[in-house]
């Protein structure tokens, strides 16, 4: 049984799709929110149990992992956003550490833990490799605190022989997310709605044309994220995951426009930057460890979102 925490977040939920459909049977944490969608409600009970759990309960990680008998686990768990420093430091490091601990009594075969490509941020020019050195600067929180779970995991790796994975994940995009706080999700939308896309809230900013990303779609991220977990051949410690080049916010646009016509996307402009290009994450690492390949480019990957778009209510 693989235990993916943050279950009930639109990877989590990709995720324990695309370990079904590989015959491994999954347990999903959920703290507040719930969520089924269609794509797995055919398997609860059977091959996929959902279970409440705070993971701020060291004791109730431990007992979950007991009863349900939990031979591995795939942490996604984020604090929740909107949180202040503190708030987020405080549950993502202590969530970490009892899962961490909890796997090192119980005994599993391995954690896999989800970093971002944020980590990237003021590391020099791309494309970024695991081996590169990291900033201790962060741009943000998220790559802080990114950085500081990661050390801390290997090292506690060090000390328990607990196998441990890092998991540095692109900017993801596609079906069930759900706070439109991403270019991708934000344009699709306002495309299926035939509106024009509200632009001026993002969290990174103005998203110039010329601006690039790290983009991956959902699905081949959990078949990512599961070809890693499941592999018994792994040469390295981190890996990226990731859609293997840069795509500029105009790509995406007309990628928008290319499934819906009628579609209302203007992209403010600016001088393109150097390196914007270079910015994303190399992938050979996982290409060569586990054969991992993207399915979805991204006009695939934006056509098959709007297609479910069009299909569930939002």
């Amino acid at each position: 049984m693989i235990l993916i925490t943050g279950g009930m977040g639109f990877i989590g939920l990709h995720t324990a799709r695309s370990f079904l459909d590989a015959g491994e049977p999954v347990v999903l944490t959920r703290f507040r929110a719930w969520r089924l969608p269609r794509f797995l409600e055919g398997e609860l009970g059977t091959q996929l149990q959902v279970e409440p759990l705070d993971l701020a309960d060291g004791w109730a990680v431990l007992d979950l992992l007991r009863r349900r008998s939990v031979t591995s686990i795939v942490h996604l768990a984020a604090p929740a956003p909107g949180s202040s420093p503190a708030q987020s430091y405080r549950s993502g490091l202590l969530g970490l550490i009892n899962v961490l601990e909890a796997a090192r009594q119980h005994g599993v075969r391995r954690v896999s833990l989800a970093s971002s490509v944020s980590v990237y941020a003021n590391a020099g020019p791309g494309p970024w490799r695991e081996e590169m050195p990291l900033p201790m600067e962060s741009d943000g929180h998220i790559a802080a605190e990114k950085k500081a779970m990661e050390a801390l995991a290997l090292h506690f790796a060090d000390r328990t022989g607990v196998d441990v994975r890092i998991m540095r994940l692109a900017m993801i995009y596609g079906p069930l997310y759900h706070s439109m706080a991403n270019l991708p999700s934000r344009l699709c939308l306002a495309a299926v709605r035939g509106q024009p896309p509200r632009l001026d809230d993002l969290r990174v900013g103005t998203p110039y044309a010329q601006e690039t990303a790290d983009l991956c779609y959902v699905r081949d991220c959990a078949a990512g994220i599961r070809s890693l977990h499941l592999s018994d051949r792994l040469s390295h410690r981190v890996y990226n995951v990731g859609g293997g080049r840069a795509v500029t916010n105009q790509e995406l646009a007309e990628a928008v426009r290319k499934a819906i016509p009628t579609a209302e996307v203007s992209l403010p402009s600016c001088p393109p930057r150097p390196d914007a290009r270079q910015a994303y994450m190399d992938i050979s690492r996982i290409q060569q460890d586990t054969g991992y390949a993207p399915r979805y480019d991204l006009i695939n990957g934006v056509a098959d979102y709007v297609a479910w778009l069009r299909e569930e209510p939002q």
